[in-house]
């Protein structure tokens, strides 16, 4: 991949603070025209820079005031045992993230829902109803202190 060049950085970080902008505002806070902040949007695009435009919900307001981390780790470890699994956490609305780890544990996983009995429900008749699940162990946020979405680009 071709390095990123200033212009290409600066539009990287505009839209991640602000990926309404439109491409006029783009052009206008790089000192640059439309067209080539077009051109050079779609080419970040193309080459995996930007994967999707989003809008980040406050939680709190949708009533997601539970927040676990949870650590699982698979009785198995055979390829298609990970994978079996991996398909299958995917499909779960309250897994908001899922990361495969090194360690003690397999995955961790990012779970939101409303409340504690929301969380029972979702590890007794979801999480533990798939297959190979050996253990799980949660914690619990209580305060958000700083959550970015945002990478720092030089």
């Amino acid at each position: 991949m071709a390095s990123l060049d200033l212009i290409n950085k600066r539009i990287l970080t505009l839209l991640q603070n602000d990926a309404k902008l439109t491409t006029k505002e783009l052009a206008d806070k790089t000192g640059k025209t439309i067209t080539p902040i077009y051109e050079r949007i779609k080419w970040l695009e193309q080459q995996g820079y930007i994967k999707k435009y989003v809008a980040i919900l406050n939680g709190t307001k949708l009533e997601k005031n539970l927040v676990a981390f949870t650590n699982v780790q698979l009785k198995e470890h055979a390829h298609t045992m990970l994978k079996s699994f991996e398909k299958a956490v995917v499909k779960l609305d309250e897994v908001m993230e899922c990361y495969h780890m090194s360690g003690a544990y397999d995955y961790l996983l990012k779970i939101v829902l409303t409340d504690m009995n929301g969380y029972q429900d979702f590890i007794m008749n979801k999480l533990a109803k798939l297959a190979n699940i050996g253990t799980v162990q949660s914690s619990f946020m209580l305060t958000e202190v700083k959550h970015e979405t945002a990478y720092v680009i030089r």
